[in-house]
């Protein structure tokens, strides 16, 4: 946790560790929105992980029950440390310094039960056959672990609560300033008050910046981007659209784009709080109507299900999810760009998937009451028609969707009604403006409707939104051009009104931009080139499973020594000790992965771990090596024949990542936490040895 509270970031509140009797399993209750908590908190979970785990057999060794110690210790250290920046985050916010405090109080409190109960000065120790038998108490040492993990995250969840604090603080600035610059009547003034709100949207974009990559929802981080984008591009408009106000105060058309500009920003404001408030207006949902691709995903599972459990669904239910999904499939046979062939086409699936459905429905009868392998037969010939027939329908509609977005692209790519109306203003030409304003209306209107064809198809929610947020744009900017265009026409000898048409135009080609790659991204998912997921427990076998869990479980071992390691360090800012620690924290990742949970949700999560992984070490290498500078002769080569064993190991992995191995997700898998072990092991005698000559210099 640093000093002053980052935005938090997360996972879940709770990670669950085994199942067994003697395992331990924490959930707080509270639920983590952001990474940054998360990874707070992983290293802490790994440590009390293996301290619980560490303790299911009665008899432990000396050397165990140092270790169990030396664990119990670090744990108190690092609670001591972390409530010390708690109590000044408290100490620099009233309003939350109570509970905070509380929060604090608790975690110290069970950060030294949990030193006393594993401290093995204390214990008894009758010798018998080379073992110590331990008393100490178990259930108070896991009760201790809960309180602990409770009160941090509590702590944790507080400060987020101030960073949402300055979000709002930040806003409210803002639109403070905004609404002085609506009421400005002087280019002086006016100067004086931008220059100050130009500061205070820098702050605003930085907390917010730093607020969308910390989310952990990918619809929410979606939304703050499409705000933020607003704000960003009408920055640069408020300005040139009030300064055409002020040099032409009688305008009305001026007044039209200039509170257009302002309302966009306002709407913007009000939207980046309701998304780090989660707080819904008037009970907005998230977007305006279900997707054509998101009803068939839910139809076709509800047909699935009929193989596992014939009394799952009615047949009322099953038909009316049907018309539902064709009723909303009218957004594009009622279309006025979609060609005939596609209209022709989607109308003649949607029919098929009609009949279909009714001959699913006439075997599902038969199936309920004889329970033959015929019917059953049948009935999976039945399901796999209409999931074909619905699979056939997505690529008509994408590919409907697609080929209007790419032709529209290809039509805009010279820009040429844009270049008209800034040639009409400048001649004061009434007349083309009309014109050219009725061209753009019509485009304008194109656009949309091809935004809202693309998002029935894009695949995701964030590009839901997103298509969502560049239909809105669309709609808005088209306006706004024509209302400076006609300021232009009116004013044809303004340079300041030229250049503000020139702002809006270029927010227009922005736009169009924006909507390429997009068309990219939608074409990706569906081809399958983006979210292709592999997720552990879809691996194939038991008994591979649980030799690449086993594997996991050793890693997960190997990061509480090297956190205990960390612990020692004085100087928790050194550079081998910040590499040490985000090794430890990704390799914390991988064991998780290997039980199915934490951070890591597919294949590509994984593989990108470990490429980050493989880098952190090798950078690890660089910095003790460098220190290595500062030794005498004989510990210089100590520690060097240690990093000439550990780089092999981080070159070894990297191959090993880049090495193609088709459909067989899990022989690479093994192979990279087979890698990695190793590496950890040898980073804890890293640091255990550079630890140890560090204090000699």
């Amino acid at each position: 946790m640093a000093a002053s509270p980052s935005p938090a970031g997360g996972g879940g509140a709770g990670a669950a560790h085994g199942s067994g009797p003697s395992s331990f399993a924490f959930d707080s209750g509270l639920e983590i929105k952001t990474r940054s908590v998360e990874q707070t908190l992983l290293p802490l979970v790994s440590q009390i992980t293996t301290l619980i785990n560490h303790k299911d057999n009665t008899k432990k060794s000396d050397k165990t029950l140092q270790a169990i110690q030396r664990v119990g210790q670090a744990v108190n250290l690092a609670v001591g440390r972390f409530v010390k920046v708690g109590e000044a985050i408290a100490n620099e916010n009233w309003d939350l310094k109570e509970e905070i405090n509380i929060a604090c109080i608790e975690a110290k409190q069970a950060g030294e039960t949990i030193a006393a109960l594993t401290d093995v000065s204390s214990l008894n120790r009758p010798e018998s056959d080379g073992q110590i038998t331990i008393f100490t108490d178990k259930t108070g040492v896991i009760k201790a672990a809960r309180l602990l993990l409770s009160s941090v995250t509590r702590v944790l969840l507080l400060a987020d609560r101030v960073v949402i604090k300055q979000i709002i603080r930040s806003r409210n600035k803002v639109l403070a300033t905004m609404e002085r610059l609506e009421k400005v009547n002087s280019f002086q003034e006016f100067v004086q008050i931008f220059s100050q709100f130009g500061n205070e949207m820098v702050e605003f974009a930085h907390l917010t910046g730093d607020r969308q990559n910390d989310l952990k929802d990918e619809k929410k981080k979606a939304k703050m981007a499409a705000a933020r984008s607003v704000l960003e591009k009408c920055t640069m408009m408020l300005l040139t659209a009030s300064k055409t106000c002020l040099r032409h105060p009688n305008c009305e058309s001026a007044h039209k784009n200039k509170e257009g500009v302002f309302d966009r920003m306002k709407v913007a404001l009000d939207k980046v709080i309701e998304i780090v408030t989660e707080c819904k207006p008037n009970g907005e949902s998230d977007i305006s109507s279900i997707s054509v691709f998101t009803g068939i995903k839910e139809f076709k599972m509800n047909i699935e299900t009929l193989r596992e459990n014939l009394c799952f669904q009615s047949k009322e239910t099953l038909s009316a999810m049907l018309e539902a999904l064709l009723e909303r499939m009218e957004d594009f046979t009622d279309c006025a760009y979609t060609s005939h062939e596609h209209r022709e086409r989607i109308l003649e699936l949607s029919a098929q998937a009609r009949t279909e459905l009714q001959q699913l429905v006439s075997v599902w009868i038969q199936a309920q009451s004889r329970k033959t392998k015929s019917i059953a037969e049948e009935l999976e010939l039945t399901i796999l028609k209409i999931s074909h027939n619905l699979n056939e329908l997505k690529k008509e509609l994408h590919s409907t969707a697609a080929q209007l977005a790419a032709d529209l692209l290809k039509y805009h790519a010279d820009h040429v009604v844009l270049k008209a109306l800034k040639l009409t203003g400048v001649e004061g030409n009434l007349e083309g403006l009309a014109e050219y304003a009725c061209k753009l209306s019509e485009q304008k209107e194109r656009l949309v409707e091809t935004c809202r064809l693309l998002r029935h198809v894009s695949g995701t929610e964030p590009l839901e939104i997103t298509c969502l947020h560049a239909e809105e744009t669309f709609q808005v900017t088209g306006q706004q051009i024509i209302s400076a265009a006609e300021t232009l026409t009116l004013h044809p000898s303004s340079k300041i009104a030229k250049e503000n048409l020139d702002v809006f135009c270029e927010a227009w080609e922005s736009q169009i931009s924006d909507m390429s790659t997009l068309l990219r991204e939608i074409n990706d998912v569906f081809e399958g080139r983006r979210g292709e997921k592999y997720g552990y427990l879809s691996l194939p076998k038991p008994m591979e499973q649980a030799k690449i869990a086993k594997l996991g479980l050793r890693l997960g071992l190997l990061t509480s020594d090297a956190n205990c390691e960390i612990e020692k360090w004085e100087d928790q800012e050194n550079e081998m000790v910040l590499y040490g620690r985000n090794m430890s924290s990704m390799a914390y990742s991988l064991y998780l992965f290997t039980r199915g949970e934490g951070p890591l949700k597919t294949y590509q999560d994984l593989i990108h771990q470990l490429e980050v992984f493989a880098e952190e070490g090798l950078k690890l290498a660089s910095s003790v090596q460098a220190f290595s500078k500062q030794l005498k002769d004989d510990d210089k080569l100590m520690l060097l024949l240690e990093i000439n064993k550990f780089v092999p190991l981080c070159h070894q992995l990297q191959t090993i990542i880049k090495t193609p191995l088709q459909n067989q997700v899990f022989l690479k898998v093994d192979k990279c936490i087979t890698k990695a072990r190793p590496m950890m092991a040898l980073l804890v005698q890293l640091l255990s040895l550079c630890h140890k000559l560090l204090k000699k210099l």
